[in-house]
């Protein structure tokens, strides 16, 4: 039956979320380190809270059904999750990667793996012939950030896809930005969607994690060898806390996107406003690749106002719209991604991409728009 249900209804109901000892209606919080064996070696399915939790295998079982998935991993944080999908690969294998990606996603590649030998090009994964280009013999997977942080750009997933299957390499999915909710990678042809759980998915601002999907039984399997080897995992109270938020991710996520689709329309009106970037819009180079591709064009916005200055004052007189630099929770947020988020680039490479002092990363909340118009109207003046 869990199969046919609506998104909305499958944030709520995905099979396990009745506790089968007591039939309460939440899955209890096993704030526990180690379980009682009968006889040696003989356990009920958990043996040490690293290797497996009750509360966090509820949380990784529902989210594996949310993304049509085989296998859930959760993790202590979004780049605790990335770095296990990583550590699947050798010394001297290379990856694609977007070019534009989450600052911290960009930090691990560039300085982290690379002292391992893993090689990295970033490329626009939205234009298909830079990533046939840049894929090569020694290429393990193709990871892609869509739409990007914070520019917005979307890549055809099952362009890549079928591309990743015909050069013989793995495609791992952030979904962050878009959520379940919107976008199924793997039913697009991924073969790994990673989340940073902290931001749409938990919702309220209150909790970091990670999580992994992958459509494959093994590729799970070796995903939980790697987070049960390198420890990353993601403790009870914070699953539970997920578990929570994600039950109200479908009505979060319609009020977000319907705030978003009327602010991003609006700001264009802005004259401090030059240039408006969001999926939603006609204009966005890739607005009909993103119709067909999610069945929504998400919560998050970028612009670029006249000069820095602007950007600053903005950003010091907003009085509803809070300066941080998270996202996809209740309230809105919003940042200057090459001071914050993006600060691990180098200087040259922000330029090259376009990210500057004055473009502004805005995660629209679900308050009332015209609350928020009003907030950046005076901010603005």
């Amino acid at each position: 039956m869990h199969e046919n249900l609506k998104k909305d209804t499958l944030c709520l109901h995905t099979g396990n979320e009745v506790d089968g000892q007591f039939d309460a209606l939440s899955i209890p919080i096993y704030q526990v380190s180690t379980y009682l064996q009968d006889v040696n070696g003989n356990t009920k399915g958990y043996e040490y809270s690293r290797s497996g939790n009750p509360t966090r295998s509820a949380l990784e079982h529902a989210f594996a059904a949310l993304e049509h998935g085989q296998r859930g991993n959760a993790f202590a944080s979004g780049l605790a999750a990335i770095s296990a999908v990583f550590m699947l690969w050798n010394s001297g294998d290379h990856f694609v990667v977007s070019n534009v990606v989450y600052g911290g996603t960009y930090r691990l590649l560039s300085k982290i793996l690379s002292r391992m030998g893993m090689t990295v090009s970033f490329v626009d994964t939205s234009d298909l012939n830079a990533v046939k280009a840049a894929i090569n013999p020694h290429t393990k997977a193709v990871f892609v950030e869509t739409p990007t942080n914070p520019m917005m750009a979307v890549s055809d997933l099952r362009a890549i896809a079928a591309l990743c299957r015909e050069r013989g390499c793995k495609l791992i999915v952030d979904n962050t930005f878009m959520t379940p909710y919107w976008q199924s990678p793997l039913l697009l042809g991924a073969d790994i969607v990673v989340h940073s759980a902290t931001k749409y998915l938990g919702g309220h601002s209150d909790v970091v994690a990670g999580l992994v999907v992958t459509a494959t039984e093994e590729l799970g399997e070796q995903v939980h060898f790697m987070q049960k080897a390198m420890g990353g995992i993601l403790g009870p109270q914070d699953s539970w806390l997920l578990m929570r938020g994600i039950k109200t991710l479908g009505v979060r996520m319609e009020k977000h996107e319907q705030n978003a689709r009327a602010l991003a329309q609006w700001l264009t009106t802005l004259p401090q406003v030059e240039k408006v970037y969001y999926p939603g819009l006609p204009s966005h180079p890739q607005h009909q690749l993103a119709k067909e591709q999610a069945s929504g064009f998400g919560g998050m916005i970028s612009f670029e106002v006249v000069s820095p200055q602007v950007a600053d004052h903005m950003l010091s007189r907003l009085q509803i719209i809070s300066l941080a630099i998270s996202l996809g929770g209740a309230e809105s947020l919003i940042c200057v991604p090459a001071k914050t988020t993006h600060a691990s680039f180098e200087p040259e490479l922000l330029r090259k991409l376009g990210i500057s002092d004055r473009l502004v990363r805005f995660s629209v909340g679900i308050e009332n728009v015209e609350d928020l118009k009003a907030d950046i109207v005076q901010a603005l003046s």
